[in-house]
């Protein structure tokens, strides 16, 4: 199986299967000399968790991330940064019956047939679990960014039919909440939600926003490295996301370009000496970062686990009916802040180092790692 890792300079690899005996990672082009410990990547974890509401599942890991390698006395040394979260709270009895049948809207079907073989047990590599090892990682990649005043936050800001209004964005807020949400408002109706969607024994899809500000002008590469596309990529590899888009994205199609176009006019007090008057691009022209912040949303969908009967077929094409028992988030798209967050941060830390390495961009003598000066 290829297609394990991401990213050029900046690259994580994982590994592992939902109910194996642990998930993991590798962080190569990590810089030298940047500060790190476990509890850095803990907070992040901590976040996309499971078990901490009534709203997620029921399967409770610690999630507790282990540094094997690449740090020495509190500090990168340049070199691979091992991670490893091991599994505790397995349940693999849960999907005995279902080992010849094939769940519906799962990836159980095109794992049999392009590999002749799959672990049943909770969607083995294919299950979300494998994205604790994301969030681990790409709190390494906000730490770096946070030495250039990046910074990157995440909001849930639809469940089902119920939106949030934007005038209440509060991100505080979104620390404050089970759902991650900005709008405190709009927690009662989420609430409501998932009480209904849960009686039903149904799951119900979402939609994420992903900032970050800070971005220096010029980060990503025309035509196929751009920006955007590689953050497209990025957030499109988060199981059971089904649309991404940027800036003002799909409305751009019914939009003019009298409207659309992001004005800019002299502004001595920015950094470059200009100011847009718009951000429908999202934070990036051409796919280079224009300063701005850059601005994604990422439609999840519902989780395909769920207690209604739905037809399917075994590994014979006999007919069948799959009742998908365990433990589920009705959901998934609540902890999916936080993997959001961690793609963004791998992708902008990944092309921070591009820009980083072109030629003249290092005065003699200094460190990769801005924390070095």
């Amino acid at each position: 199986m290829s297609g394990n890792g991401i990213g050029l300079l900046f690259r994580l690899t994982t590994f592992g299967e939902s109910h194996g005996p642990a998930i993991g990672g590798v962080v190569e082009g990590c810089p030298a000399g940047l500060p790190l410990e476990e509890a850095d990547l803990q907070r992040d974890l901590d976040r996309r968790r499971p078990g901490q509401s009534r709203f997620t599942t029921a399967r409770r890991e610690p999630d507790r991330v282990r540094i094997l390698s690449g740090v020495f006395e509190g500090v990168t040394t340049g070199t691979p940064i091992g991670l490893l979260i091991e599994n505790t709270d397995q349940r693999s009895g849960d999907y005995r019956e279902i080992k010849d049948r094939f769940r519906p809207g799962h990836a159980d079907w095109v794992y049999q047939k392009k590999y002749g073989i799959r672990d049943y047990r909770g969607g083995g590599r294919a299950s979300a679990r494998e994205t604790a090892v994301r969030v681990a990682a790409g709190a390494i990649a906000k730490k770096l960014l946070a030495q250039t005043g990046v910074r990157i936050a995440g909001a849930l800001i639809a469940m089902g039919e119920v939106t949030i209004d934007r005038a209440n964005w509060r991100w505080e807020e979104v620390e404050c909440n089970p759902f991650f949400t900005p709008d405190a408002a709009a927690v009662p109706r989420f609430e409501a939600l998932m009480e209904k969607i849960r009686a039903a024994g149904d799951s119900v899809g979402a939609l994420l926003e992903v900032t970050a500000t800070g971005v220096p002008v010029g980060l990503g590469e025309p035509v196929f490295d751009r920006l955007d596309a590689d953050l497209a990529k990025a957030l499109m590899s988060i199981n059971a996301v089904k649309g991404v888009e940027i800036g003002s994205g799909m409305a751009v199609a019914c939009g003019q370009g009298s409207l659309m176009a992001d004005e800019m006019v002299p502004d001595a007090s920015q950094p470059d000496g200009v100011a847009f008057l718009s951000n429908h691009a999202g934070g990036i022209l051409g796919g280079i970062s224009t300063g701005q912040p850059i601005v994604a949303r990422l439609a999840v969908k519902p989780t395909s686990s769920i207690a209604i009967p739905k037809r399917s077929v075994t590994p014979d094409n006999t007919a069948c009916v799959v009742i998908t028992r365990g433990r589920h988030d009705p959901c998934v798209g609540i902890r999916a802040v936080p993997v959001a967050e961690a793609m963004m941060a791998l992708t902008l830390a990944d092309h921070w180092l591009r820009f980083r390495s072109r030629p003249g961009a290092w005065p003699a003598g200094t460190s990769g790692c801005t924390s070095q000066g």
